[in-house]
């Protein structure tokens, strides 16, 4: 195909991947949690967004912990954020679909399927960092930050923004921090770098890795810290193995 051709059929699943965001974007803003109560919206109008928000504060806020707008456009802001936020995460499989789609013309039988290990691995692995991170990491990095608090004597009243804002970065970000070693194998995969690589330079590794899960949990302090970075290296050791066994494989197949 010419050049513009690719670039047409790109731009339209792309433009596929645009109307289901706005369409799953919209679904959480506008329709209603409670279908039964469709003929008293205008009295209280409680939209799907709604639902999530209110599931969310149940699983990781402490009830002794108020939330506050503190700004007067702040409930608004949440409620588009988080209507976007829910919208891709809706989105995403589309996306992924329609990118291999665009590019499977182009894969050899043994690319494609490196590919489709690549995107399971890389869905098992966010989908459990997400819900570590969601269920685990987010509710005890609350709890490490309440209890300076009851140390000063401080109201615990904090800001809608800032709660939703931890919970959305945090639990996507240790999603992401969980599928490194997916990336690593690729590369031992394609031949771009080899397990001794890793284990060699071990000792400036976990460091950086320590650094990265400090990034992740602000505000958590050293134990929710720690409390990633240990998944993470041992997550880390056995994509170190998958990628020595990967390459001992490889040496053994050129060699026959």
């Amino acid at each position: 195909m010419p050049f513009w051709d690719h670039m047409n059929e790109l731009a339209k699943r792309l433009k596929t991947v645009l109307y289901v965001l706005v369409a799953s974007t919209i679904f959480f803003m506008v329709v209603p949690s409670n279908l039964h109560s469709l003929g008293s919206m205008f009295v209280f109008y409680d939209p799907f967004v709604a639902l999530i928000l209110r599931q969310i504060r149940a699983q990781v806020l402490p009830p002794t912990v108020t939330l506050i707008g503190y700004e007067l456009t702040a409930p608004m802001e949440l409620y588009l954020i988080a209507s976007f936020v829910f919208g891709f995460a809706v989105t995403i499989p589309v996306l992924a679909y329609e990118i291999y789609k665009f590019v499977d013309p182009a894969l050899y039988p043994h690319e494609r399927g490196a590919v489709y290990l690549f995107i399971l691995s890389f869905t098992a692995l966010f989908v459990t960092g997400a819900a570590f991170g969601f269920f685990l990491l987010l509710p005890f990095t609350l709890w490490a930050l309440f209890v300076f608090f009851v140390t000063v004597g401080a109201a615990p009243v904090i800001s809608i923004m800032d709660f939703y804002n931890m919970v959305f970065i945090m639990t996507i970000f240790t999603g992401l921090s969980f599928t490194w070693p997916v990336f690593f194998v690729l590369l031992a995969r394609f031949d771009i770098t080899r397990a001794s690589t890793l284990s060699k330079n071990r000792k400036y590794v976990y460091p950086i890795m320590y650094v990265v899960t400090a990034f992740v949990t602000p505000d958590g302090g050293p134990l929710a810290d720690l409390l990633l970075f240990l998944p993470m290296a041992a997550l880390t050791i056995t994509g170190r193995a998958q990628a020595r066994d990967f390459w001992s494989w490889s040496k053994r197949a050129l060699a026959a």
